[in-house]
């Protein structure tokens, strides 16, 4: 069993709810799993990217060594990343499809989620997941509390974290937790600005949201 959880685990407990457990950004989530998975590469030296090599796709992404890769999730990200230099919101969609059950699965076998079954009309099947322990979710919403509200510096995990909750629009769904304001908004977009990744995440989600309404505007038209 692997001891420290990836940032993308980290991230899908932070974007459950703990009651419903709907994931918040479920409609661009393969956006934001691929941006958190990128910036774990980033973080351990395993990918680089030059703030002046920026194509139509956004900043290109280059393979490093870094040194070994144990985690297989982390090791197919990097083997797509190797294959050829691409931008990065080509790779957000490459990387994050796909991501969503595997990332459920080994919160599960870690006791942090379970799989719920129940009858829907008597007949048809639904599986839900549930927080089955909040401990270390509880660690983590109080840590980015801290750097929200309470001014704390971050480290590098909390600060891509955060970033990554601002830039897919998911911030807002810890209101509970981290009461919302232009305050917490500033500090997390400074966050959120300062992670190549994150940014890349909050252009891509921007842009389908975009094309949602644009679509649903066209569709109200007709």
């Amino acid at each position: 069993m692997r001891n420290e959880l990836l940032i993308v685990e980290d991230l899908m407990l932070l974007m459950m709810d703990d009651t419903s457990g709907v994931i918040a950004g479920e409609g661009t989530l393969y956006y934001t799993l691929g941006g958190a998975v990128l910036v774990e590469l980033g973080l351990g030296g395993h990918v680089k990217v030059d703030g002046n090599d920026r194509g139509l796709t956004g900043l290109k992404v280059r393979a490093a060594s870094g040194g070994p890769l144990p985690d297989p999730m982390l090791r197919s990200a990097h083997d797509k990343v190797a294959r050829r230099v691409r931008g990065v919101q080509g790779l957000l969609a490459e990387i994050g499809t796909g991501l969503r059950e595997p990332v459920l699965q080994r919160l599960v076998e870690r006791g942090m989620l379970r799989r719920e079954s129940r009858k829907w009309l008597g007949v048809f099947t639904a599986t839900s997941m549930r927080l089955a322990d909040t401990r270390h979710k509880k660690a983590l919403v109080k840590k980015v509390r801290a750097v929200l509200v309470d001014d704390v510096e971050p480290d590098a995990r909390t600060a891509a974290l955060v970033g990554l909750l601002s830039a897919s629009g998911t911030l807002t769904s810890l209101h509970r937790s981290i009461p919302w304001s232009g305050k917490v908004h500033e500090r997390a977009k400074e966050l959120e600005q300062d992670s190549w990744g994150a940014e890349a995440v909050n252009t891509a989600v921007m842009r389908t949201m975009a094309a949602i309404s644009a679509g649903t505007a066209a569709a109200v038209t007709t």
